[in-house]
């Protein structure tokens, strides 16, 4: 039954019993009609007077963090659950038996998370409560108001009251750190690494200033004076020679992910986001071409807004691209610029992932294949198209787990 409802029902039932003690006290008398009646009166007063218990007025705040650290106007990795902290008082002097709290966390999809917990107030009214999150999937999250519930110590009446903890996050696809892959310098050999050697940088030995401390920066790369003097890390930052251009494509063709679909594309931008992260780590111009129902194309560029539009993407984008990737590519012939190094991240196979391999090199870019598999299991080195590819001089790879990623990359001939 609803509670307004139940609200209703509850109403007719207490103006009964009330009527049929009046005429008990009235017609009856004596010590027990108007003890009865006395007592009757005054749990009436108590259920009228919960309109005033203060629950209506409650205030309260939310804190949040996720492994420790606040994620407070922040960014956390997906995979993370989140630690919720609300801290509740509620105002008045009618006793409040025990509040429950109902919080929802709602993901950019429309999906909702729901949760519920409840304390006992302490002397001051006021108490906290603590729950986790399952492992948050990326994308962006919004908490709204929390509501707070109680009722009167019968069960009778509900009353409830909310308080503005409005709070907005985003969950950045997965990474993982690749530590010395030399495939951006080395990957374009080819008939067009020329076109691109003097558009990109890569790092000299000369010295050039100070820049943030970025995450796996080596220990002889910190700069400790200037560490000292801020209070926060920081690190070398070194003259740049030429590197190539490297343009990242995210195959969103739902079929090409057979199997665990769900799973297989969650690598997949995973694998790009890591890539991303660590070609902008060194100052290496990164590029993203992402089509779906709409085509996003982000031309090759290094610098930290770079970092932030790409990962911005990633954390939205969904497998919804109504065609393959080879027909993806077509439709994207005229963004496309030779002389780069192309990394493609997909699921498909056979001799379709041959003609966009063929496509790309035809455009005059450097391809090189990201192939995004099924935990637990591994397509046949040997396979067909696979050899084909290898034949032509382009290297392939097979991911089926991101933290097998900076191994597989780093054990290979171009690592």
């Amino acid at each position: 039954m609803q509670p307004a409802n139940a609200s209703r029902v509850r109403w007719p039932i207490i103006a009964a019993v009330y009527v049929c003690s009046a005429f008990y006290f009235l017609f009856q008398g004596g010590k027990t009609a108007l003890m009865l009646f006395v007592i009757l009166n005054l749990l009436l007063v108590y259920l009228l007077l919960g309109r005033w218990s203060g629950i209506n007025r409650v205030n309260g705040t939310r804190a949040f963090t996720s492994q420790g650290s606040s994620a407070h106007n922040k960014t956390i990795s997906a995979g993370s659950p989140l630690e919720v902290n609300l801290q509740v008082k509620v105002p008045g002097y009618y006793p409040v038996p025990y509040v429950i709290i109902r919080d929802v966390l709602r993901r950019h999809n429309g999906q909702l998370l729901q949760f519920e917990a409840s304390f006992i107030p302490n002397w001051k009214r006021a108490g906290s409560v603590t729950y986790h999150t399952p492992a948050l999937q990326r994308g962006e999250y919004r908490f709204a108001n929390a509501e707070c519930v109680t009722w009167d110590v019968f069960g009778l009446f509900e009353h409830t009251g909310s308080f503005p903890a409005e709070a907005v996050f985003s969950v950045l696809p997965q990474t993982v750190a690749i530590r010395q892959w030399s495939g951006f310098q080395r990957g374009v050999r080819g008939p067009y690494s020329h076109a691109a050697a003097s558009r990109s940088a890569k790092e000299t030995t000369q010295l050039n200033g100070v820049r943030e401390y970025l995450y796996g920066d080596r220990l002889s790369r910190i700069h400790w004076n200037a560490t000292a003097k801020t209070g926060e890390w920081k690190s070398k930052a070194f003259e740049r020679e030429s590197l190539p251009r490297t343009l990242l494509i995210l195959d969103r063709h739902l079929p090409a992910y057979e199997g665990s679909l769900l799973e297989r594309f969650e690598l997949a931008v995973s694998v790009t986001a890591s890539f991303m992260e660590h070609g902008l780590k060194d100052d290496t111009a990164m590029g993203l071409l992402s089509i779906g129902e709409s085509m996003t194309y982000l031309p090759a560029k290094s610098g930290i807004e770079q970092r932030s539009l790409a990962m911005k993407h990633l954390t939205f984008v969904d497998a919804d691209a109504p065609r393959s990737i080879y027909l993806s590519l077509q439709m994207a012939n005229s963004v496309i610029e030779p002389g780069s190094f192309a990394l493609l991240i997909t699921g498909e196979t056979g001799s379709s992932m041959l003609r966009s391999m063929e496509f790309l090199s035809r455009k005059g870019l450097t391809p090189c294949l990201i192939h995004v598999g099924s935990r637990g299991t591994r397509h046949d080195e040997g396979a067909g198209w696979q050899k084909l590819i290898r034949d032509k001089g382009w290297h392939a790879f097979e991911i089926n787990q991101l933290q097998e990623l900076p191994s597989i990359l780093e054990g290979s001939g171009i690592a």
